[in-house]
């Protein structure tokens, strides 16, 4: 793999001294996710393989370009799991891609965030050199972490070549049930569900009917039914609900494409959102998911209402940016971070923010 690391600093290099922009790209699954992007493909699927992967420590560390399938296929043959569930968008998906993205799946409202899951990580910046960030091991450090700081970057700040991740064990139990209730009364219920000791381990809520993952221990499982009550689905038809929630391919993502999604991060007590477009609801009321035609400043005004931002993740006009713009004193940490990393500018340019 020495030769490919070779090649990666010859072409930053290159793309240095010409002020040629790179557009770092994996499985490109996740392509659509962001502003467009832009530059001269530099493709990291040859930097590929798992490095080590330790069972007991709950650990795994692997290059770039391993297939993310073959982590989960991995950790699936000792009964372990990427307990934040991160969606593919497509087989070809990428641990750099999914760190990059930073995308979590319906877990992350009680294990957390992708984020909070990685130790480590090895760097390329934009002079070429091999940054090496945290270890192997949970500890917290003084500055920036900024092994975790790459998780979202979406390339912005340098060539991820390596990443080590923590991982957890699968659940001994999990069972999902489902619940007649309007918007309000599942929020209602979420947080109230949310400050007892019951193991939810995902929620979603649409057209009226919530659905609830129930995961852990089997005696902690069936008394949690027995609180909650609702109907219980099938096994099988419950894996696919929330693996369609996770890979967006379930009815609320591709009935109407046409019509932009967004996605509301908000605080989980928040009121039911008025707005007159179809919606669905994760993460116990901290995720909103709205089909909207509306104009954007009004969609981001009603975030900010809520106490929350909004973010336009599929479809729409990008012109006025993707992500909820940034308070200035923020805009200016995230400017000197790109300058310290990539000096040149070269590495996905204004894929977050336009004018970084």
């Amino acid at each position: 793999m020495q030769s490919q690391l070779t090649q990666f600093r010859e072409r930053i290099a290159a793309a240095t001294a010409s002020q040629t922009p790179l557009r770092l790209r994996g499985g490109g699954s996740k392509d659509w996710y962001g502003q467009h992007p832009r530059g001269e493909v530099l493709d990291t699927t040859p930097y590929s393989g798992i490095v080590a992967y330790e069972p007991t420590e709950l650990v795994i560390t692997a290059r770039c370009g391993t297939p993310l399938r073959e982590i989960e296929a991995a950790l699936a043959a000792q009964n372990q799991m990427l307990a934040f569930e991160p969606p593919h968008f497509g087989p070809g998906a990428t641990v750099g891609g999914m760190v990059a993205c930073g995308l979590s799946g319906p877990r992350r409202a009680t294990v957390g965030a992708l984020r909070d899951f990685v130790l480590g990580a090895v760097l390329m910046d934009g002079h070429g050199e091999l940054l090496r960030f945290g270890g192997q091991v949970m500890k917290n450090v003084a500055g920036y972490d900024v092994s975790r700081l790459l998780a979202g970057s979406l390339g912005t700040l340098g060539l991820i070549l390596e990443v080590s991740l923590k991982v957890l064990p699968r659940p001994v139990a999990e069972t999902t049930v489902r619940l007649q209730m309007n918007q309000q009364q599942a929020l209602d219920n979420l947080n109230r569900w949310g400050g007892k000791p019951l193991p939810l381990s995902a929620s979603a809520w649409h057209d009226d009917v919530l659905a609830v993952r129930l995961s852990g221990a089997q005696a902690a499982v069936t008394a949690a039914l027995r609180q909650i009550g609702g109907v219980v689905m099938d096994a099988a038809e419950a894996d696919a609900y929330w693996q369609g929630l996770r890979e967006q391919t379930g009815a609320f993502f591709t009935a109407d494409p046409a019509t932009p999604l967004w996605r509301l991060s908000v605080p989980s007590v928040a009121p039911a959102c008025p707005h007159a477009g179809t919606q669905l609801i994760e993460w116990g009321g901290a995720q909103r998911w709205l089909r909207s035609a509306a104009d954007p400043a009004s969609v981001r005004a009603l975030a900010q209402e809520l106490g929350g931002h909004a973010t336009l993740y599929r479809g729409g006009s990008r012109d006025g940016g993707v992500f909820h713009p940034l308070a200035p004193a923020v805009h200016a940490i995230h400017r000197n971070l790109k300058h310290t990393f990539d000096p040149a500018g070269i590495f996905n340019p204004g894929r977050m923010y336009q004018d970084l």
